[in-house]
């Protein structure tokens, strides 16, 4: 009985944990570039709600709360002036902007250290090059083994991640692909069986891609191209969810991720480390779009201060991110119970 309880609890306290980690590599981002900005950090907190532990150090607050699903490094002068010399208010454009940008790029970063920990665990590097069919495969009729596949439906392909995101981006299993074979490229229409699932079709993989054994070179290079693939994957789904590709209730919020996250643990290390590195990647990339309440929205503001030499009015600026907060949480409450129906049913 125990052990089952265990088998249930351990993957979603796994996948949390990761997301705790996300946010603590973000936010010690912002951190760790203020410090070297010079710029007083007030407080640095791990958790949300309740203070569990505190202690100072210097001008700065530590805490650990109560509630292990969030976080924040709040700086002095952040939302508001300051009298302060080291205040973030203070700084010039291009200091700020560091701060700003840092908690993405060490989200970017987290993602490209698992990535390199999947490539190096794989026995070998994938390739693009087709190496067999399965029995009765309806893409071989058009394709063939040792076809290097170079673009799916317009999307350039670099990597083995980019074949699965293109056949996934199918609506109805029939792809025009190019092909290097024999030394010339071969522009092919490419029909595949599909399986459906929640109302939607979705292409099956009926071919096996080449691998080649481990070197360092390609290990490195490999590890580049899945993490671009997966940042490209980022800015196709949103092209994707405004083109109507895909309904709002098809995201996944924090209780949609924790689950998935929890199921990849079931399965196995390497799904699981594939799903945290799009998602840290993920978290990295939108925080950078500029929409208000984001960082990518305070970039813009930065961006737009050292080109005009004039900040946007405090008013108008603390309007625009009201807003955009009002529009985030709303979204999220829907996709949030879009998750808890899904988990329901």
């Amino acid at each position: 009985m125990l052990a089952n309880i265990w088998n249930t609890v351990y993957p979603v306290l796994i996948a949390i944990l990761f997301f705790e980690l996300i946010i603590v590599i973000h936010e010690g981002g912002h951190f760790v570039a203020a410090r070297l900005m010079g710029v007083k950090v007030n407080e640095f907190s791990i958790g949300m709600g309740p203070k569990l532990v505190q202690f100072t150090r210097g001008e700065t607050t530590y805490s650990l709360r109560f509630i292990l699903f969030g976080g924040y490094c709040a700086m002095e002068g952040e939302d508001e002036d300051s009298d302060d010399e080291n205040a973030f208010s203070n700084k010039k454009v291009i200091q700020r902007i560091f701060i700003v940008v840092a908690g993405a790029v060490m989200n970017l970063i987290l993602g490209l250290v698992i990535t390199s920990i999947i490539v190096c665990s794989q026995n070998l590097v994938g390739t693009t090059e087709i190496a067999r069919f399965d029995k009765n495969a309806v893409s071989s009729q058009t394709l063939q083994a040792g076809d290097k596949i170079k673009v799916i439906d317009g999307m350039r392909v670099y990597s083995a991640t980019d074949i699965t995101t293109g056949l996934t981006r199918s609506t109805d299993g029939t792809l025009d692909m190019t092909v290097l074979r024999d030394g010339r490229e071969e522009n092919l229409s490419v029909t595949f069986d599909t399986e459906e699932d929640d109302g939607r079709q979705f292409i099956k993989l009926d071919f096996w891609l080449l691998g080649k054994e481990k070197t360092v070179p390609n290990v490195l290079g490999e590890s580049l191209m899945q993490w671009i693939s997966y940042g490209r994957m980022v800015f196709l789904s949103v092209h994707d969810l405004i083109a109507g590709h895909f309904r709002v209730s098809d995201l996944s919020g924090p209780v949609g991720a924790v689950g998935i996250v929890s199921e990849a643990v079931k399965v196995s290390i390497p799904s699981m480390l594939k799903i945290m590195a799009l998602l840290t990647i993920n978290v990295g990339l939108f925080n950078l779009f500029p929409i208000p309440a984001l960082d990518g929205w305070r970039l813009f503001l930065l961006i737009f201060e050292g080109i005009f030499r004039r900040k946007l009015p405090p008013k108008w600026e603390w309007a625009i991110n009201g807003a955009g907060l009002i529009l985030l949480l709303g979204l999220m409450t829907v996709i949030t119970f879009s998750d808890i129906s899904k988990l329901i049913h």
